[in-house]
């Protein structure tokens, strides 16, 4: 079926580094009757694949120099790139020089943000992986769009060879999207060597200017509510485990909720060195805790708050084993979404078929939790960005210090350490009660402290005498101190800082309640 915008393809330049999927798809363009031209490594893949190649220094009759820095900077390249087909001056100027058009260029640049994430690469390593030619002529091409196509992705070839084949060219609207994509394509290339350069890569500061390159990975139900379109987009070349990259194993389509709860999850149990498991509902934990068995934390967990834990996300930074999957299904319990490194198959298949919520719970292996690669966090506001360094710097507890005349037992020191890492994770104002390395009761989001005192408490319920209370920031007044103690708290952890502190001391000496000071506080809005 013939296209009137068809534009047929019988000169195509192919310079790239990335050679996935190119053998086959150069045998394509050969079988379609397509003359190849190519440098370099890509010429020599294509001649060991059997494809016959033109060779561009044959071609214009200038050898490739300066190690490769030069080889398709040629008027004979560009003019049969930007000639426009309906000017007979342009079509002109291009014969009387000998020069071909070119109708395809298939063109992927220089590794430059995969070489300056490996550890140790030098300056002048990451300065050899700009590219000059390649983003040269990927813009030549996807401006004269009208006539040329171009193809800066191997996902892109499968299509080309479709409509080569059936339409015998390339559709105006196809190369407008490739010319889109392209100039998406060297704009984050542009970005990275932008963000090396002024250091963003190296020292954590905060570049000048910033933007973002984030891919469309797949378009969700809903937003928070039915009324709201969402999408999730995948940001390059994050190697840490992420939700986005993530393998489902079983269930429904995420939602929007699923993902910001279950990142929460994962955020949680990632700051734990020992086996660490966390309940989320509504991007709060409403359990956590750790033990010497993930079985064991996680049914600790699941105890902190049982009403709030049903429906809920859970996160875990161990492989799910049988033992684990067997407290989790349990009578009465229902699970959205599960988050951890890996699972069992015995888990797995357990997960999937005895409870009554088998076919709908998400299963999300993220692999090896190791620690995050971007060390700032982003937020949007009406007009602009917000980028903050992310509060992921470990307690420094060799700095805390105790004004109490009451001091801290050794056997209250694990309580108290888990209780400010899990304080972290609370939205202001944030109070946590733990006991046994696990959380009992929380207070979030309150717009006053001693609310959220209250609210801990309540949740502990009678779980509350013995425990420790953690503090996101100081006490501005001795009253969260008065109910702490009527609950039979016996240990507290905060920042300090407040005009009040020693009322707050004093308030704490009263009913002997060792207070510990950090000096760092953890809000989170």
């Amino acid at each position: 079926m013939a296209v009137p915008d068809a534009v047929p393809i019988r000169n195509a330049l192919i310079s790239v580094s990335d050679k996935l999927g190119l053998a086959d798809f150069a045998a394509g363009l050969h079988r379609a009757g397509v003359q190849i031209f190519s440098t370099g490594g890509t010429a020599r893949h294509l001649e060991d694949c059997g494809i016959p190649v033109q060779d561009v220094a044959d071609y214009t009759g200038f050898p490739e120099m300066l190690d490769g820095r030069v080889k398709t900077l040629h008027p004979k390249i560009f003019g049969g790139i930007l000639a426009r087909r309906e000017r007979d001056d342009h079509m002109q100027a291009i014969d009387d020089h000998d020069i071909e058009p070119f109708d395809l260029v298939v063109v992927n640049l220089y590794p430059f943000r995969e070489t300056v994430a490996r550890q140790g690469v030098s300056r002048s390593e990451a300065i050899e992986q700009i590219d000059i030619g390649g983003p040269s002529l990927v813009r030549a091409a996807a401006k004269n769009q009208q006539d040329v196509a171009v193809a800066t992705a191997p996902e892109q070839y499968r299509e080309i060879l479709e409509q080569l084949q059936t339409l015998g060219g390339t559709t105006l609207e196809f190369r407008q999207r490739l010319a889109c994509e392209a100039f998406q394509h060297t704009a984050a290339y542009d970005r990275a060597i932008a963000d090396y350069l002024s250091g963003e890569s190296v020292s954590g500061e905060f570049p000048v200017t910033m933007s973002m390159n984030f891919r469309r990975k797949n378009l969700l139900r809903y937003g928070e509510n039915p009324h709201q379109k969402a999408a999730l987009y995948a940001e390059p070349n994050v190697r840490a485990a992420n939700l986005v990259s993530a393998r489902q194993l079983n269930g429904k389509e995420l939602s929007y909720n699923n993902l910001l709860d279950l990142d929460s999850a994962l955020s949680i149990v990632r700051g734990f060195s020992q086996p660490a498991a966390s309940v989320i509902k509504h991007n709060n934990p409403c359990g956590a805790a750790t033990a010497d068995k993930l079985s064991r934390a996680c049914r600790k967990a699941l105890e902190g708050d049982p009403l709030s834990a049903f429906g809920s996300v859970l996160g875990f930074n161990r492989t799910v084993d049988l033992a684990t999957a067997e407290a989790l299904c349990e009578p009465g319990l229902f699970i959205e979404a599960i988050v951890a490194p890996d699972f069992e198959a015995a888990a797995v298949g357990l997960l999937t078929t005895k409870p009554k919520w088998r076919e709908n719970v998400r299963l999300m292996q993220v692999g090896r939790l190791d620690d995050p690669n971007r060390s700032t966090e982003r937020r949007f506001i009406s007009g602009g960005l917000l980028i903050q360094d992310a509060d992921r710097l470990p307690s420094a507890s060799l700095q805390w210090k105790t004004p109490t005349q009451t001091q801290v037992t050794d056997a209250l020191w694990d309580d108290i350490s888990f209780a400010w890492e899990m304080v972290r994770h609370v939205k202001s104002n944030a109070i946590v009660l733990a006991k046994d390395t696990a959380l009992i009761g929380v207070g979030a989001g309150q717009m006053s402290r001693v609310d959220s005192v209250d609210i801990s408490i309540d949740k502990a319920g009678d779980r509350a005498t013995g425990s420790v209370l953690a503090s996101d920031a100081f006490f501005p007044f001795p009253d969260s101190i008065e109910a702490a103690a009527e609950a039979g708290i016996v240990a507290i952890i905060q920042p300090g800082g407040s005009r009040r502190d020693q009322e707050v001391i004093e308030a704490c000496d009263r009913h002997q309640i060792p207070m510990v000071m950090t000096g760092r506080r953890h809000f989170r809005h």
